[in-house]
């Protein structure tokens, strides 16, 4: 397993999203866009990530909505309905963000996984759909819907893995409809679903490295 440069792990503040920047040694050209789930911040999203993925670079990312002691990506109304001006906003500006720290550290959008968790993974479907060609692979763990009008985005050439938990009654319900939506634009999508809430762990690390794996020898 690769070591990562814990010089570069620091929160870099110079662009719209604060964020951490992790690059092992001896990185190869893949890398991992990490979005945390509500309440916390970037720094939760970078175990998984390490599992997953040892030899990637890690951009970790914090969203910019705060929520009692961490952040979150947008407004929420219910914990199953969204603020959509709000949504919107950040998406965009997460997308042009993206595309900025991208060009400033040399990493490659064609090679990057966007992986995110409840509240960050609900994110990223909204940067599919209204900035088409942005996200190529992104990985999904406990997501939903939550543009109440998606756009007919064509997300031909653009592969979903989506990882419900059995047991989660809140997220777990809507991951269906989140597959059949961005089956329909075009994406290829694998539904699985884990023997667990709407925590996080070894089962989904398996998974998405398993995903990934057959995506590169592809």
């Amino acid at each position: 397993m690769s070591e990562y440069n814990e010089k570069n792990a620091g929160l870099h503040r110079d662009l719209a999203f604060p964020y951490r920047l992790l690059k092992p040694e001896n990185a190869g050209g893949e890398c991992l866009f990490l979005l945390h789930g509500s309440g916390v911040d970037e720094t939760t999203m970078l175990p998984i990530a390490r599992q997953i993925a040892p030899d990637a670079t890690l951009v970790a990312v914090r969203g910019r909505i705060p929520q009692e002691d961490g952040f979150r990506w947008f407004e929420r109304i219910t914990p199953t309905s969204f603020e959509q001006a709000s949504i919107r906003a950040e998406t965009s500006a997460f997308a042009a963000f993206a595309s900025e720290a991208a060009k400033r550290h040399g990493l490659d959008l064609a090679r990057t996984t966007f992986l995110g968790y409840s509240n960050g993974a609900n994110l990223v479907p909204s940067l599919m759909l209204l900035n088409p060609g942005l996200v190529r692979k992104a990985a999904l763990l406990r997501a939903m819907p939550v543009l109440d009008d998606a756009p007919a985005t064509d997300l031909t050439g653009t592969r979903v893995l989506i990882i419900a938990g059995a047991a989660d009654e809140t997220y777990g319900p809507f991951a269906p409809t989140l597959a059949t939506l961005l089956t329909k634009r075009g994406a290829e999508v694998d539904a699985r679903i884990v023997p667990s809430g709407h925590e996080i762990g070894d089962p989904d690390a398996a998974i998405v490295t398993q995903w990934l794996a057959a995506l590169v020898a592809t």
